[in-house]
């Protein structure tokens, strides 16, 4: 484990430096790829090298300078191949290329979904699997998005540099987009058998902290690091010794980390009277207030809920629907919550998605129907590929009506 991590945290500073020596991300990327299956390979037997990423560098080099001497066009590239001699391990900058490398990802000749699918993939270090979840769509299509959008960072001629001014503010919007789903699938693994994978919320929050010192005067930055904090805080109490599951409202909050929420705490209340109030410093309140308050039943409702309807005006989405029906059902009763989870039904990335299954079966369960209730738990635990959340959905459905 100690390898993958410290492969995970490699790989896109490594991936970094050979686009910025050599362009050509599609071919920089197979050359890092190869490089870091030969590191998992013979690091656990041999021992992790003295300079890991002077290792990495030099190996993914020489892969590709075979490719270019196996090209067909090799005399156009004879001057190039001679250049690209492996630098001994100490000669390897020391700057670390990452939040470049994001800002490459998110290039404006892509989508937005293309940027999100490829920086997640090169930076955050997802399978396509794992990004396929995190969009809702088949595993085939997001490796189909992920191929044209390389191909298409190749055809546009990017420079490895920071985007110019009047570029950078969309471009940040995206990243930080991309910073939230690496946080999210590392907080919750969209499959598996472990519920959280410390690593991608590790990275996450480094990479966030980063984009914040960089850009301290940015409100949704600091939002979104304030949000990863005060969610990220609660992790030690979401498991049981056995890896099972732990709803928010049974946790033992003595065990949520004080000095995290401390901090995210103190950065959205600094943030959120500055203005103007996005997405992500409406999350991290709703999170604030969760966090502060000694236990569930002292839970603040109706300013979740307020905050809740605030960013379904900001920032509408599936997602936001259901936390808001769950803040909707704890202030005014499970059927007006319901009532808003209903409308999801017809939204395609959601009809068949397990939470809003295990969400209205936690309503019908408020609400006293034990019977529709189980039936929708035992839905929600079909449908998902977490096993943690499909064990704690199963033990739900069972123990509904008893």
């Amino acid at each position: 484990m100690a390898v993958e991590e410290e492969l995970r945290t490699l790989a896109p500073q490594v991936l970094g430096i050979l686009i910025r020596r050599y362009g050509q991300f599609d071919a920089c990327e197979d050359a890092v790829q190869e490089a870091l299956l030969a590191a998992a390979l013979q690091w656990p037997a041999d021992g992790v090298p003295a300079n890991p990423r002077g290792w990495l560098i030099t190996v993914a080099v020489r892969r590709l300078t075979d490719q270019f001497r196996s090209d067909d066009a090799r005399r156009r590239r004879e001057l190039t191949v001679a250049a690209l001699e492996p630098e001994p391990p100490d000669e390897v900058p020391d700057r670390d290329d990452t939040l470049t490398l994001l800002f490459l990802c998110c290039h404006p000749a892509l989508s937005a979904a293309s940027q999100l699918a490829l920086t997640l993939r090169a930076v955050g270090g997802l399978t396509t699997a794992e990004i396929a979840s995190a969009f809702l769509v088949p595993e085939a299509t997001m490796a189909q998005r992920i191929s044209r959008a390389k191909a298409k960072i190749k055809a546009a001629g990017a420079r490895f540099a920071p985007p110019p001014p009047d570029e950078r503010q969309e471009r940040l919007e995206v990243v930080l987009q991309v910073l939230y789903l690496i946080f999210n699938e590392g907080y919750t693994a969209s499959s598996g058998a472990d519920l959280q994978r410390g690593d991608l919320t590790a990275e996450a929050i480094r990479l966030t902290r980063e984009v914040h010192r960089l850009l301290p005067d940015d409100g949704e930055v600091a939002g979104l690091l304030a949000l990863m904090l005060l969610t990220d805080a609660r992790r030690p109490a979401r498991t049981r010794p056995g890896g099972a599951l732990v709803p928010l409202a049974e946790q033992d909050r003595g065990l949520w980390l004080r000095p995290m929420i401390d901090e995210g705490t103190a950065l959205i209340t600094r943030t959120l009277p500055l203005g103007p109030t996005g997405p992500y410093q409406l999350q991290a309140a709703i999170a604030a207030v969760h966090d502060e308050a000694p236990g569930s039943e002292e839970t603040d409702w109706v300013q979740i809920l307020g905050l809740y309807q605030l960013l379904t005006r900001v920032a509408p989405n599936p997602m936001v629907t259901l936390n808001h029906a769950v803040a909707l059902a704890m202030v005014k009763g499970p059927q007006a919550g319901l009532q808003l989870l209903a409308t999801l039904d017809g939204d395609d990335r959601m009809a068949n998605h397990h939470r809003l299954a295990a969400v209205r079966a936690h309503l019908l369960e408020m609400d006293g129907r034990a019977d529709e209730a189980r039936e929708w738990y035992s839905r929600a635990a079909k449908r998902t590929t977490s096993l943690p959340e499909q064990r704690y959905l199963e033990q739900k459905a069972s123990a509904s009506g008893r």
